[in-house]
């Protein structure tokens, strides 16, 4: 698995979800960001983190009884308890949120770990609490039946798919108020470096749009000045 170093996420906890998208639409990469995922509380800091995964299938009622919870290597309980601290954990929960894909404690759980955050496309159960704890959380909507009503757990850490968008473990998860985008994980580094001189660029031209400037010639910058103008903010600006 490849390494997420501090200084790439850094960079990726100052950048939009908007803007990674662009950069890797330039790459030819289209399907990244998880569709109909929005946060619960969004706490005002991006998530980032590599990838950790948990699968579910449709739930055989004949295997997924309250009693399957008594045996501690449960794929779910098993998976929270080994998802590495500033990981993401990332369920696939095909979309379906008739039932819960975990709840306030489970999440408490991966929290207290140290997990950097969860992403399920399902829903939560407990949602008003999961929405006040300390750590990022994504989902589709709020689901009070229990995960056994419609899932079951089966299999940890391997590809998955969330929300439309393919997921292998140890790819660079990043979340902020509008949603999840997905990066490769060998695309990370200079996705991250891209993103932030884009951000600065973007900051740029919307201190100008509000100050009244017109987008013709300013954003793309075909006008020499505009580029002349942008060099002058950044290094008044220290960016």
């Amino acid at each position: 698995m490849i390494m997420l170093s501090t200084e790439t996420r850094e960079k990726l906890k100052r950048v939009s979800t908007a803007t990674l998208c662009t950069a890797l639409f330039k790459r030819g990469l289209r399907n990244q960001f998880i569709q109909n995922v929005h946060p619960l509380g969004f706490k005002g800091e991006n998530m980032v983190g590599p990838a950790f995964t948990l699968r579910y299938i449709p739930a055989r009622e004949d295997l997924n009884q309250l009693s399957v919870f008594l045996d501690r290597a449960h794929p779910q309980r098993k998976a929270v308890e080994e998802c590495p601290p500033g990981a993401v954990f990332v369920v696939d929960s095909r979309q379906n949120a008739r039932a819960a894909s975990a709840g306030s404690i489970l999440v408490s759980r991966l929290m207290v770990r140290g997990v950097a955050g969860i992403v399920t496309d399902g829903g939560f159960r407990d949602s008003p609490e999961i929405a006040e704890l300390a750590i990022p959380a994504y989902h589709q909507r709020p689901s009070a039946p229990t995960n056994l009503t419609s899932h079951q757990a089966i299999e940890i850490n391997g590809p998955i798919g969330c929300g439309d968008a393919p997921v292998f473990p140890g790819d660079v998860v990043v979340g902020d108020g509008e949603g999840v985008v997905v990066i490769p994980a060998d695309l990370a580094d200079e996705i991250a470096a891209e993103a932030t001189e884009m951000t600065a660029f973007e900051d740029f031209v919307t201190e100008k749009v509000l100050e009244g400037r017109s987008i013709l010639g300013l954003y793309p910058p075909t006008d020499e000045q505009s580029k002349i103008d942008f060099a002058a903010w950044r290094q008044k600006a220290g960016r």
